[in-house]
């Protein structure tokens, strides 16, 4: 059960907020200028208003959340420091002398409150109309990218996780007391997991019975992440890597394996949109749905700035007819005309190689007809290779790979003068002007995974990712917001 009315701070310590909390931080302009009722109306709605014992409120736990990704913490970190940062109490609309949430709680309101609805992408509106309230959003333009994050499990067994997990804090004891290498657990050598989960919790149960050790955050830290992933060990023992997490591939020769998050930025720094997708996806599929995300918030889109990824033919017929400027440097390999088997290969821009919808990147390509093309204007043909091995157990080989045959190819024929109109456009100053901001958003996919750990997934699937990525830009466009207003 949930009561809808507000609840009133009665506690005669509340006057020290305003002695220790000072009038420009970051959390109190927050709490006051910014107005949640939307997202407390959607929250409401997954609670029972008459029966049952009182919930604690929704609008409590969001903010725990949006605490835990501004601040890069654990969820039992973040319920930590609320216990003694006034800030953080504040914040969250507790007395001084208020207890906090058990750590858990997090984990249930994710799972259970924030799945099927429009929470996610109403929280990154009501940053991006903030904005546009402050008259921090000058223009339509958005410049759009994406950033790739490692999955949690990194293509890792459970057990190979628990090793990597119990190994970082040993090293956080040893910086502290070497001496500690005769004390604790004998480590495991069988290679069975079941013995690995053993040690860890052999490990966890030392270290928290040994105060000294406590006492260094480091080392806390490192133990409250061992303890989550045993935890979700044992919940998940039939699983050995993130079902969600897909490979992408940066270059021809590097990888990751986890998600992409696709982005929309103003020139002024704002996200205005974001997509979470697996990290094959191709970037340039997602444009038209973060220009009407971007749009429903009120911005007006009258320029794209993107890299080649986005030139493809589909993007420049769409901002033709929506009378868009696309500023996006064509790609003879992604402006291709029309081929059958289109939907099962994308081409992904970074390394110059067609991936096919299985993950794997063709490994060599050979070009016909391109001394021909360039003197009669005709069609030329480049061919990609792919590893035959790997085609041959592959999974969506049905429709695809002739079987018994050697080799296996994916051709496109390149346009000559399909794209004449966006050739010039790419020649002129005005071009070039707009592509100079680009940097822009390669410095936001930064600030995004190293200050706010973006670089990595906090936790498995679609969903997970999808959570993390609107709270965390939550975070960034609100302090950018903020040190914007300031000047």
């Amino acid at each position: 059960m949930i009561k809808k009315q507000l609840e009133i701070l009665t506690s005669q310590y509340t006057a020290l907020y305003d002695l220790i909390i000072p009038k420009d931080h970051m959390l109190r302009r927050i709490n006051e200028e910014i107005d949640f009722s939307m997202i407390e109306d959607e929250l409401i709605n997954k609670y029972c208003l008459d029966n049952g014992r009182n919930a604690i409120p929704p609008m409590r736990l969001i903010r725990y959340l949006i605490l835990k990704e501004t601040y890069t913490l654990s969820d039992v970190d973040v319920v930590e420091r609320s216990m003694y940062d006034m800030s953080f109490k504040f914040f969250l609309g507790l007395a001084p002398e208020d207890p906090v949430i058990n750590p858990s709680t997090l984990t249930k309101f994710r799972k259970l409150r924030l799945k099927d609805t429009d929470i996610l992408t109403k929280l990154v509106n009501l940053s991006v109309g903030y904005a546009i309230k402050r008259n921090v959003i000058k223009t339509g333009t958005i410049i759009v990218d994406s950033t790739h994050s490692k999955s949690r499990y990194n293509l890792k067994s459970q057990r190979e996780i628990l090793v990597d997990s119990s190994k970082n804090l040993r090293k956080a004891i040893y910086r502290i007391d070497e001496g500690y290498k005769e004390k604790m657990p004998e480590k495991t050598v069988s290679g069975m997991y079941e013995d690995q989960i053993g040690y860890a919790s052999k490990l966890v149960e030392f270290v928290k019975n040994e105060e000294n050790l406590l006492l260094s955050p480091a080392v806390k830290e490192a133990l409250n992440y061992l303890e989550e992933v045993i935890i979700d060990n044992k919940e998940h023992l039939q699983y050995s890597a993130d079902a969600d997490a897909r490979i992408g591939h940066k270059t021809a020769d590097t990888a990751f394996f986890g998600y992409k998050t696709h982005l929309a930025l103003t020139p002024e720094r704002i996200i205005t949109a974001y997509a979470v997708t697996s990290g094959e996806k191709h970037d340039g599929k997602e444009l038209p749905g973060l220009i009407q995300l971007t749009e429903e918030t009120g911005i007006k889109v009258d320029v794209v700035v993107g890299d080649a990824a986005y030139s493809e033919s589909g993007n420049i017929l769409m901002a033709k007819e929506r009378n868009i400027k696309l500023v996006a440097k064509l790609s003879e390999s992604i402006t291709h005309g029309p081929n059958k088997n289109s939907t099962r290969f994308l081409f992904n821009k970074d390394a110059g190689m067609y991936v096919c919808q299985a993950g794997h990147m063709s490994i060599r390509k050979t070009s016909s007809g391109k001394k021909k093309r360039e003197k009669t204007g005709t069609a030329a043909v480049i061919s990609y290779f792919f590893d035959v091995e790997k085609c041959k157990v592959c999974p969506h080989k049905e429709g695809c790979y002739k079987e018994g045959a050697v080799t296996k190819s994916f051709s496109v024929t390149l346009t000559s003068r399909l794209h004449t109109a966006q050739k010039e456009f790419q020649e002129t100053e005005e071009f070039k002007i707009y592509s100079k901001q680009r940097y822009k958003i390669e410095a936001k996919n930064s600030e995004l995974k190293h200050r706010h750990g973006y670089g990595v997934a906090s936790s498995r699937g679609l969903f997970g990712m999808t959570l993390q990525g609107a709270f965390t830009i939550f975070a960034v466009n609100m302090k950018r917001i903020l040190a914007l207003t300031d000047k």
